[in-house]
């Protein structure tokens, strides 16, 4: 079932740990489920796991997450080999793709060795809602600034682009965070960038963002763009709690 419009929900957060499972899916992928406008059955989830190496054990926590839920989930592996013959059909069947964390300038590598970036805009274009956290997040945008390379932030500006800005994710929680999208946003070297504080995220349709949401109380999102006398500025997006 897909959505009314190309849907993306990126973010930084979606799992919290559990009481009778070490992981709970957490109110943002409840979200992506909820914008897919899935009813009458279980929803349709695929994971991926790219970004940290497709992890067998966090796969098998995140069966158990899905288990609590009530979601059909599959997790399409790409190490060391994809687990799935038809990659593009089966994405095409879900309800939601959501993308893990990691190192996305890896992430991005291995899709590209797989060809995956027209598949995931033809996935988008017929509504699958294509979601993540962290490097699930950036990877949807032109690109924003990673620890894929090392402690000291850089940029990535190989991105899908299925979203013409930058993405900062745990612009809260990571002292270099701010400073350096902000830093990246003087230079040029991101356009406009959507930031999100642990626990929010931001729901776009097609390439217009609508609005941002959280699973956190005191959370926020923000702009941070670059003014015509090269001055930086960064304006607080205030989320809707989920």
């Amino acid at each position: 079932m897909p959505a009314d419009h190309p849907t993306i929900l990126a973010t930084s957060g979606g799992f919290r740990f559990g009481t009778r499972t070490r992981v709970e899916f957490a109110p943002l992928v409840h979200h992506a489920v909820a914008l897919s406008g899935v009813t009458g059955r279980k929803p349709r989830v695929c994971t991926l796991g790219t970004a940290s190496g497709d992890q067998r054990w966090f796969a098998g926590e995140l069966d158990d997450a899905a288990r609590l839920a009530g979601f059909e989930l599959t997790h399409l592996h790409l190490f060391p080999m994809p687990n799935i013959e038809d990659v593009e059909g089966h994405l095409l069947s879900q309800d939601v793709v959501w993308v893990g964390g990691g190192s996305v300038a890896n992430l991005l590598a291995v899709w590209d060795v797989h060809e995956l970036r027209p598949v995931f805009r033809r996935v988008w274009a017929a509504g699958v809602v294509l979601s993540g956290v962290s490097a699930g997040s950036i990877c949807w945008y032109q690109g924003g600034c990673t620890d894929s390379f090392g402690p000291d932030l850089r940029a990535v500006t190989n991105g899908l682009g299925l979203l013409p800005y930058g993405n900062g994710v745990h612009y809260d929680s990571e002292k270099q965070r701010r400073p350096t999208v902000h830093r990246l946003v003087g230079a040029g070297t991101l356009g406009p960038t959507h930031c999100t504080d642990d626990g929010v995220g931001l729901v776009y349709h097609g390439t217009d963002l609508v609005e941002a949401v959280t699973e956190q109380p005191g959370k926020g999102a923000y702009l941070v763009q670059r003014s015509f006398d090269g001055t930086v500025t960064e304006d607080r997006i205030e989320p809707r709690a989920l």
